[in-house]
């Protein structure tokens, strides 16, 4: 095209008539099924036929339309994107704002050499600060991330700098696969969608017969047991090969420049770039099961990625590092910060024994909450509820205790260098290092309760990342000469340095 426009790869309608091929297999079995219990079986196959080839056709006929539409220009101060028919849509970004060139391509793409690309600003403004370019080729792919991505940046330490891997895949890490809590998740999904496509063919009720026959003489005790331990099994499978594909060729890399870039993928390959200069620091995530074993997960800081875990595409970009060795993620912490050493394995200030004791109380309070429910439905309606709230209570409290003392220990904050340090969680153990300099704010929250044990809630809140991260119920007085020195300045207006107090405390 002139001017410099450009088109998609024109094999995008390839792309959508395989799509809609296995769309319209897929829906064609059921349907003959359906259809064959009231018609001859040659005409129920024609219907169906005839239903797939139109579907089919369709398709390709819309994304045609699509590609014959499409173009887009990468000029010296903008890229531009025009699509649409009716609707023609006119979008651009100015160069100097972009921030992510990702690339990612599913098994079908990446068998005829095509990829996605998506332009960000690493804004969260919706759809206005992405364009997606669907599908290009693997070179323009990678031709279009070169130059968006090409700038001449200032090393901020030199004397920590290392360019190329900083980190690849071990295949060791697979055995933190199976203690996630993806893997009962997993069990859950598989037995739901056992019932789901045994309902699809009329056989739910079979299977359900197959089952109780199998266990006709079993105690429902052990009934509940096995089928349980089948699910995780199969739970423990799906983690595995979850892992496999989203983790496969997995390497960390610092590119010339200033950006890392994140390559893993087996079946679908993810690119996913990150400039340094959006980054303000970085995250320990140690799920339970993974904590355990001694592993964790690093994640980054940086501006423009998700603030939150309901945003799963945007949590998925962040990860810099699949569970592994502590030490690992300390390592990969450290160079990813140009650091010579981790500020995530610093010494942390422990919290006041008033926040073990809120802890207990929440915890106790929880696992309370079944049994009482339960020893009242009992005394109404029959005394097997008594039992089971015996044994609820036996479970859930030292389980809640336990919890609650983990969650204690947990807690913890600091200052390492140019980095602030703030730990919590149990089932979710989360350690950030955020740059001082990215600290924007404080907010400071005491409740009643938390005035009378003498402690409060210290937030600093940033521009990246979750856009906010908490000291959690730390002492009152420890904790605002804390953020004073961790960030010089920001909090002092603020705070009432009367001679009658030895602590600096919030002014009325």
């Amino acid at each position: 095209m002139s001017d410099g426009w450009l088109r998609l790869d024109r094999r995008t309608v390839l792309v959508t008539a395989a799509v809609m091929t296995g769309v319209a297999g897929g829906a064609a079995l059921p349907t003959l099924l359906g259809l064959a219990g009231g018609m001859p079986w040659w005409q129920a196959l024609a219907w169906v036929a005839a239903g797939s080839v139109l579907l089919v056709a369709a398709g390709v006929g819309a994304d045609y339309v699509r590609w014959r539409r499409t173009r887009y220009r990468i000029g010296p101060e903008r890229v531009e994107l025009h699509t649409g028919l009716l609707l023609v849509k006119r979008r651009s970004l100015a160069r100097e704002r972009i921030r992510t060139v990702d690339l990612t391509a599913n098994l079908l793409l990446r068998i005829l050499g095509l990829v996605k690309v998506r332009i960000g600003t690493g804004e969260h403004t919706g759809g206005d600060s992405t364009l997606e370019l669907d599908p290009v080729s693997t070179a323009e792919g990678e031709r279009l991330r070169r130059e968006l991505l090409s700038r001449v940046s200032d090393d901020p330490a030199p004397g920590h700098r290392r360019d190329g891997a900083l980190a690849v895949l071990d295949p060791a890490w697979i055995r933190y696969a199976p203690v996630s809590f993806v893997a009962p998740l997993l069990g859950g999904a598989a037995a739901g969608a056992v019932m789901q496509v045994s309902q699809w063919f009329g056989a739910q009720g079979k299977v359900i017969d197959w089952v109780a026959g199998v266990f006709r003489d079993t105690p429902v005790v052990w009934i509940v047991v096995i089928l349980a331990a089948a699910a995780l099994v199969a739970g423990v499978l799906g983690a595995l090969g979850l892992w496999v594909e989203m983790w496969f060729d997995y390497r960390l890399e610092r590119e010339p420049g200033g950006t890392l870039r994140v390559r893993r993928g087996l079946l679908t390959s993810r690119s996913i770039s990150i400039e340094e200069r959006r980054l303000r620091g970085v995250e320990l995530v140690e799920p339970l099961g993974v904590r355990l074993f001694g592993a964790a997960r690093v994640d980054a800081v940086a501006t423009g990625l998700a603030r939150n875990e309901n945003d799963r595409q945007a949590a998925d970009l962040k990860t810099l590092l699949p569970p592994a060795p502590r030490d690992v993620a300390d390592e990969v912490a450290a160079l990813v910060l140009r650091e010579a050493d981790a500020p995530t394995s610093a010494p942390l200030t422990p919290h006041p024994r008033a926040a073990r004791s809120r802890r207990l109380r929440w915890a106790l309070s929880a696992a309370l909450l079944p049994p009482v429910a339960l020893t009242l439905l009992g005394l109404l309606l029959t005394e097997v509820l008594l039992y089971v709230a015996a044994a609820c209570a036996v479970v859930f409290l030292p389980l809640a205790v336990l919890l609650a003392l983990d969650a204690y220990r947990s807690l913890g904050h600091a200052t390492a260098g140019d980095y602030l340090l703030a730990r919590s969680g149990t089932v979710r153990r989360r350690t950030v290092a955020l740059q001082r300099g990215g600290v924007i704010g404080w907010t400071l929250k005491q409740s009643w309760f938390q005035r009378r044990a003498g402690v409060l809630t210290l937030t600093a809140t940033t521009a990246a990342g979750d856009g906010a991260y908490s000291v959690y119920d730390a002492d009152r007085h420890e904790v605002l000469d804390f953020a004073s020195r961790a960030v010089p300045g920001l909090l002092e207006p603020f705070l009432d340095h009367s001679p009658s107090r030895p602590h600096p405390r919030p002014s009325p």
